[in-house]
C-alpha cells in the first residue's frame, strides 16, 4: 500500500500537466501563444520533505453515533492513526540516519516497519472520508455503472466485500479497489495494512477488520461491525476518489 500514497500524489501531478495541456489548446484555437510557460525552477537542493501529519475527522466524534460511539471513534483516530503517523515518520528518521552513517544492517526491518506504518496512515486517511453521517444506500452514476459491469449487480459487490472484510485472518481490511491496467474495479482482502494487494491498484472504499476499529463495541463479532458500516458509506467521496482514478492511464 506503500504504493497507494505515491500513486495518489502522482494523480495531482497528472491533473496539473492537463490543465496545462488544455490551456495551450485554447491559446492556440484563440490565436494566442500556443508556446507551453516556461518550466518552473528545480527545488533547491536544500528543501525538506513534508513529515506526515494526522489529518483531523472531517466531522465531529458524534457524528457516527449508532455505529461507531464517540469513545470509539476517539480512540481510533487519536490514539491508532496517531500512532502510525508516528511510526513512518520514526521510520523516515531512522533509514536518514542509516543512510547518513552508511549502515543498514536494520534495513530489512526498517523497510517493513515503514510500509506498516505508511500503510496503515493512508488508509485511516482514506476510511475516515469513506464515511459520513448522511451515507449509506448505493451509488449512482458512473461509479454505480463500473460496480455493476465488474461485479454483476451493487448485492453481488456488496456480498463479496462483507465477505472479504469479515473473512480477514487476523489483522486487516476488505477494499474496493481500481485497476487502472485493466479499468476494472476489484476486492482485495489486504492483510494487516500492505499485505496481499495487487500491486498498482488504487483504493476506493476501504472497511476496517482490525480489532481496535470495533471490539469495545461489537466484541468478537466481526460481522456485525462490517453490517453496520454499509449504513455510513459516504459514496460521494467513493465516487470522487473512482473519477480521479480512472484518469491516470496504465502505461503498456
Amino acid at each position: 500500500m506503500t504504493m497507494a500514497w505515491n500513486r495518489r500524489m502522482f494523480l495531482a501531478t497528472a491533473g496539473g500537466v492537463g490543465i496545462t495541456s488544455a490551456l495551450g489548446a485554447a491559446a492556440m484555437a484563440a490565436g494566442g501563444d500556443p508556446s507551453p510557460a516556461p518550466a518552473p525552477a528545480a527545488p533547491a537542493a536544500t528543501a525538506v520533505p513534508a513529515t506526515y501529519v494526522l489529518p483531523n475527522l472531517p466531522y465531529g466524534y458524534a457524528a457516527l453515533e449508532g455505529v461507531i460511539t464517540a469513545e470509539v471513534l476517539h480512540l481510533h483516530h487519536d490514539k491508532h492513526h496517531a500512532a502510525y503517523v508516528t511510526g513512518a515518520n520514526t521510520t523516515l528518521d531512522k533509514l536518514a540516519a542509516a543512510r547518513a552513517a552508511n549502515n543498514y544492517d536494520a534495513l530489512v526491518g526498517l523497510e517493513k516497519t515503514l510500509a506498516f506504518n505508511l500503510s496503515g496512515h493512508v488508509l485511516h486517511s482514506i476510511f475516515w472520508m469513506n464515511l459520513g453521517p448522511y451515507g449509506g444506500g448505493r451509488p449512482l452514476g458512473a461509479l454505480a455503472d463500473a460496480i455493476n459491469g465488474s461485479f454483476g449487480s451493487f448485492d453481488a459487490f456488496m456480498a463479496q466485500l462483507t465477505t472479504a472484510t469479515t473473512g480477514v485472518q487476523g489483522s486487516g481490511w476488505g477494499a474496493l479497489v481500481y485497476d487502472p491496467m485493466s479499468r476494472r474495479l476489484l476486492v482485495e482482502q489486504i492483510y494487516d495494512h500492505q499485505g496481499n494487494v495487487g500491486f498498482g491498484t488504487i483504493p476506493l472504499l476501504v472497511f476496517d477488520a482490525w480489532e481496535h476499529a470495533y471490539y469495545l463495541q461489537y466484541k468478537n463479532v466481526r460481522a456485525d461491525w462490517v453490517k453496520k458500516l454499509w449504513d455510513i458509506v459516504n459514496w460521494n467521496d467513493v465516487a470522487h476518489r473512482y473519477a480521479s482514478a480512472r484518469k491516470w492511464n496504465f502505461p503498456h
